[in-house]
């Protein structure tokens, strides 16, 4: 019984999801223009080629800065909205759908909508500007800024997840221990200090290995919104464009994958080996 339940499942984790990676892993250690009918085996020198040239740096930095911006980002200000939307008063029920709602939209449609927006020719920014004598600034020809713009949509499209995932933590929060501290003559700020963020310890946890490992992939923003990676090119992204783009070297972005994988795993395993620790689910 087990292995019929199991075996259907398992086939189709091995067939989409190991077997790719491993060809992946092969196709890394190819010299393979996109597209070729042949590919000579280079071993490690895609790798070598990436940590030795001139965009590793560019492409780990921005991938580094944009993970840690937008995880924080969304967890500091989901866990805000979520304190705001734990309080009994009128209309909460549809503020919680409201800042729920970015977060399922298409990622596709929010980077067009925002596109618009940011726009330094005829966005919706760029008009208030005018109306105030100001230029707008040139998001997307500036790469600092067109870093900036894409972390900023992120965030706001993805906080509304750490809200909630936190709302329902604050909601499971243990009553009379609450109730206690309050007798005792804890304060608002004392009791969310020194007993809700300990006790919200697991739902933090969660939610920093699900934002981190989500931000590490984050394409679709980054595709509409700066289509040549001016700026924003993090691993996968990066890797997109060495297969997709003007280059077609499919073994060299394979190579970036494999650096990515290895990245999302190390960070998973220290993160479920040490951080882990810090947790209090009691």
């Amino acid at each position: 019984m087990f292995l019929a339940l199991a075996l259907p499942n398992l086939a189709l984790i091995a067939t989409f999801t190991y077997l790719p990676l491993i060809n992946n892993i092969y196709y890394s250690t190819l010299d393979w223009t996109l597209g070729a009918a042949s590919a000579t085996v280079v071993g490690l020198d895609n790798y070598v080629a990436f940590f030795t040239g001139p965009d590793a740096g560019r492409v780990l930095g921005t991938t580094a800065v944009f993970t840690v911006a937008t995880v924080g980002g969304s967890m500091i200000l989901g866990l805000l909205v979520a304190l705001a939307l734990n309080t009994k008063v009128r209309g909460t029920t549809f503020a919680r759908s409201a800042v729920f709602a970015p977060y399922v939209l298409s990622g596709v449609g929010v980077g067009l909508v925002w596109l618009f927006i940011f726009d330094p020719g005829y966005g919706v920014l760029a008009w208030l500007l005018r109306g105030i004598g100001q230029q707008s600034p040139q998001w997307i020809n500036d790469p600092q800024l067109s870093l900036a713009m894409v972390i900023l949509v992120y965030v706001w499209k993805n906080l509304g997840y750490c809200a909630v995932v936190f709302l329902a933590g604050l909601q499971s929060l243990p009553k009379d221990v609450m109730e206690a501290a309050s007798l005792d003559g804890a304060n608002d700020v004392r009791r969310f200090i020194s007993m809700s963020l300990p006790l919200l310890s697991p739902t933090t946890f969660f939610l920093l290995i699900t934002t981190m490992l989500s931000s590490l992939q984050a394409f679709d923003l980054i595709r509409i919104m700066t289509p040549l990676g001016n700026g924003t090119s993090t691993l996968i992204y990066e890797a997109y464009l060495q297969a997709f783009g003007a280059y077609n070297r499919a073994g060299y972005s394979a190579s970036v994958s494999v650096i990515l994988f290895a990245i999302l795993l190390i960070i998973t395993v220290v993160q479920l080996r040490f951080v882990e620790k810090k947790v209090h689910y009691s």
